[in-house]
């Protein structure tokens, strides 16, 4: 089962996000729909792609602000985050006033996520991993054949998410990434919020804040 990917950069933040699909039935999704609505469209049009629902990691503004108005658009579910970033979601009005940004209508998922769930694209899983700590709410996709994760901002090349934001904590951030993220394995590449594509093995050798040998 072959899961094809593109990654997508959108707003100022340049935020990837990632179009997804299964290549057996060009049944795909979008997760973090930040904005560029249209953008998004055409690539997926470009890659013959049939959007059937869309997934969200966390509720902070340039991975959610074009979530609602795209659901709507397309008349398709959305999937995650965890719950509880319904109050990120609820606040994207005034980010998008705060920031700039097109106005941002915030929604309810159709489908909360939590820890163990899965989801399902086209004949593809998508495992589902919770991992707060950038925000409480935030989730991680999986995909295992592909050895591929969807990590949002909880992890970076070289670095890791904020703990700064309000309910966000640095000790929660530390465990998701080295009891949730890492026991996937070193080969498991990852596609973050922001930056290049990187691997946990690479960050649990050179990652100065959750390498292994600062827990040794």
């Amino acid at each position: 089962m072959s899961l094809r990917c593109e990654i997508i950069p959108v707003t100022p933040f340049q935020q990837n996000c990632s179009l997804v699909w299964d290549e057996a039935t060009m049944r795909g999704a979008f997760i973090d729909a930040g904005g560029e609505i249209e953008r998004l469209l055409e690539r997926a049009r470009h890659h013959g792609v049939t959007i059937d629902k869309l997934l969200v990691t966390h509720g902070h503004l340039d991975h959610a602000s074009g979530v609602a108005d795209l659901a709507e658009r397309l008349g398709v579910p959305i999937e995650g985050p965890h719950p509880d970033d319904q109050f990120w979601i609820d606040a994207l009005p005034d980010a998008a006033a705060r920031y700039g940004f097109p106005p941002a209508r915030p929604f309810t998922p159709d489908r909360w996520l939590a820890q163990g769930d899965t989801v399902e694209l086209g004949s593809l899983r998508l495992d589902v991993l919770h991992c707060p700590g950038h925000t409480p709410g935030h989730v991680v996709f999986h995909h295992a054949p592909s050895q591929l994760a969807f990590v949002g901002d909880v992890l970076f090349a070289g670095s890791i998410g904020r703990s700064d934001f309000p309910r966000g904590n640095h000790e929660d951030l530390v465990r998701s990434i080295r009891e949730r993220l890492f026991p996937l394995g070193d080969e498991i590449r990852f596609v973050p919020g922001h930056g290049p594509l990187s691997s946990f093995g690479e960050e649990r050798r050179n990652n100065p804040f959750v390498a292994d040998r600062r827990f040794g």
